[in-house]
Parts: structure tokens; sequence; C-alpha cells
């Protein structure tokens, strides 16, 4: 939905489906549901596609056929989320969800496709973003300053198609790259370092031997974050630090992903670990990062925390919760993050698209699963009462 001139909706990576006859019913079954319940005015998709289903919507009139459709239902198509490739649901992810990587034909090919989609979909005059995982999972690389670089390239391949899409057809699309634990950039410092001392020089360089004089202007246009609330408050950083710091260093803000994690206080009464134990679960990872003191150790999965159980003031996890509360028992969400970051972005919009991300309620513990369409819309609520 349109907000104070930007975008607020909800990544439909939540709703189970692989194949674009599945999405669809997907979509037309939640979607409406959803918009019913938050607006009755035009309602934006933030669409996630896995690489079958944007092979098969480009086949026969499904694309012309999924248009009609968004107009009809009075729906747009304004981001998509292209980080998970292959399956996403009722199966095991963890560490497999870069798969393929930033190193693959697979993955270019993919995050092109998805931009000529979205460069059919998105209304005039609206800019569009493609979410896309961190290079790489980070366990995978022996030696970290060389898998950095010899990314370069692939993305260089994409920024170049985005401006050559924009100068076809006018419809402007970032890539909004995704730092998160245990990805090869999960910190400002490294998505910084990234950008400055390896994208910008040797993606310029590429991009000049390809003939474009105007190299630093494609990568800044094309190229910017997805900040995702959760993934930085797991790594005990400063949501409103990591906003002025891209600020500060002249990189766009692509898309907002609104998403808490889960954290506990080690110091109170109570068991936090067994607490902790009621999330550990198989499909995705759920990295964690305690503190104590100035120390941050990371853990590359909750059942390793646990399994450790070590002397921490407080511990983080990386799996999202209702952003619409705040208390688990003995855990607490991040949720105080969120707030002061959208009171940051309601003084300052940094950035037109906002999509709250929480894809996990299916792993939930039992007692906590509740009717989707409901929740959804709850948490879209939510947000809404915190930047008007």
């Amino acid at each position: 939905m349109k907000i104070k001139g930007s975008h607020l909706s909800y990544c439909t990576n939540i709703h189970p489906g692989e194949s674009w006859d599945e999405t669809f019913h997907a979509l037309k079954t939640h979607v409406p549901s959803v918009r019913d319940q938050t607006t009755h005015e035009q309602f934006g998709i933030g669409l996630r596609l896995s690489a079958q289903a944007a092979d098969e919507l480009l086949m026969n009139d499904h694309l012309s056929d999924f248009s009609e459709w968004l107009r009809k239902e009075n729906l747009y198509v304004f981001t998509m989320n292209g980080f998970p490739y292959g399956s996403f649901h009722n199966s095991r992810v963890k560490e497999d969800v870069h798969k393929p990587d930033w190193f693959t034909r697979e993955r270019i090919a993919y995050t092109i496709q998805l931009a000529e989609i979205l460069s059919q979909l998105l209304p005039e005059g609206m800019d569009g973003g493609i979410s896309t995982s961190p290079i790489s999972y980070r366990f995978w690389h022996e030696n970290y300053e060389d898998a950095l670089r010899a990314s370069v390239k692939p993305l260089v391949d994409v920024l170049v198609r985005l401006h050559e899409i924009e100068n076809e057809t006018g419809k402007y699309i970032h890539i909004d790259m995704e730092p998160e634990p245990d990805g090869m950039m999960e910190t400002t410092d490294e998505f910084v370092h990234f950008f400055n001392d390896i994208l910008l020089p040797d993606g310029a360089e590429e991009i000049k031997k390809r003939g474009y004089t105007n190299a630093e202007t494609i990568i800044r246009r094309h190229f910017t974050l997805c900040y995702d609330v959760c993934h930085f408050a797991v790594e005990f950083e400063d949501g409103v630090s990591v906003i002025e710091r891209m600020q500060s260093e002249g990189i766009v803000i692509g898309k907002m992903q609104i998403s808490a994690a889960l954290k506990g206080n080690l110091s109170g009464d109570g068991d936090i670990y067994y607490a902790l134990a009621d999330f550990d679960e198989p499909t995705y990872l759920h990295q964690a990062v305690g503190r104590a003191g100035e120390l941050i150790i990371r853990y590359r999965d909750l059942n390793k925390l646990l399994i450790a159980r070590p002397a921490l003031e407080e511990v983080r996890t990386h799996f999202h919760v209702p952003v619409f509360l705040s208390n688990y028992g003995l855990l607490e969400s991040t949720q105080d993050e969120i707030i002061r970051v959208l009171k940051k972005w309601k003084d300052e919009p940094f950035t037109n698209h906002l999509e709250i991300e929480t894809y996990t309620w299916n792993v939930l513990p039992e007692d906590m699963q509740v009717e989707i369409d409901g929740s959804i819309a709850r948490e879209m609520e939510w947000v809404i009462n915190q930047i008007q």
C-alpha cells in the first residue's frame, strides 16, 4: 500500500509454492484477504518467485494473465525477493538458501530474469527492487577477500543489464543486497568495505571495459542495500547508526525489511537456553550471537549455542518472529529496534520500499501458530501505527 509517498507490503515468501501454479494460487488465496483487512486502496505486493516459478511465469500467457489479475484486484508489484532460488518451505533450507551463489551463472540468470519480469509488472513512474543474497555463505570460502573480488564481474553483468533495461523501458530497478549473519557480508563495516573498496573500483573498471563511461553512476544507482532490521539487530548493531553510516557513505538503501529477532537476557531469572530450545527447528538457519561485555561470540546455528551454553549477558538469534509482539515468556524480541528505526524513517524517509518479512509462521512453536492472513494484517497495522 502507498503511505507517505512510499510503499509498504509484506513478502510473499511466507506462502509455500515453488511452481508458478502454486505461487499464483497462494497469491490469489491470501493477498486479497490481507488487503481487505488492511486498506481499501491500491495494495502493493512484495513478490517472491522461485527460479522455477519465474521460468513458468514467462511461458504461454501466464504473465499477461497475472498482470490482468493484478489490475482487477487493484494490486501492484514494486519489490521482489530474489534471495531464495529454490525450495523455501517444508524441507531443509539452512545454508543452502545461498545456493546457487553469486559465483554461478544460475544466480546471474535468475536475477536478470526477475528484473525482466519486474520491468513488465512495475507501474510507470515507480522504482522496483530485488533483494538478493550477500554473495555467498562465508564458510564455503577459504579466502574472504578473493571471494569478494571474484563476485564483482557477475554483479556487473546484472548491473549493466539493469542499466540497459532502464534505457529500453524507462523502468528503474535496483538490486538490494541483503547482509545477514554468516553471509559474505553480515555487518555494516563489511558491506561498506565491499562497496567502497571492491565494488566501486573493480566494478567501475569492468563496466568501462564494456564501453560505458558512467560506470560509478551505474553502480551507485543500481546496487543498493536491503536493510533487514532483524539481521543487524542480531549482530548487536544499532539500527539508526547503520542507516546514518550508509547515508554518510552515499550508499542508497533500496529496501527496508521489517523483521524482529529473538533475544534473551541471561542475567535474569529462568533458563533462557531452555526457552530458546523451543525455537530450534530443522528448516532454516537460526544463527546466534552472544554478547559478554565488549566480546561478541557467533554460532552458525541455534543448536550450536544450545550445546555450548556459554556464560553470556545476552543472546540473539536469527529467528523471525511477529513484529507486533515484544515478549515470548522468558524471551523478548528486537521489536524495540524496529520502533526506533521506524521513528527514524517517519522523521526522515530513507527508503521508499518497506516490506514486512516474517516467513517463519509455520515453524514457530505449535502454540504460537495462528491464522495467517489475520496475523499478516495485524503486522501491517502495527507498522502503519508506528509511522503515521
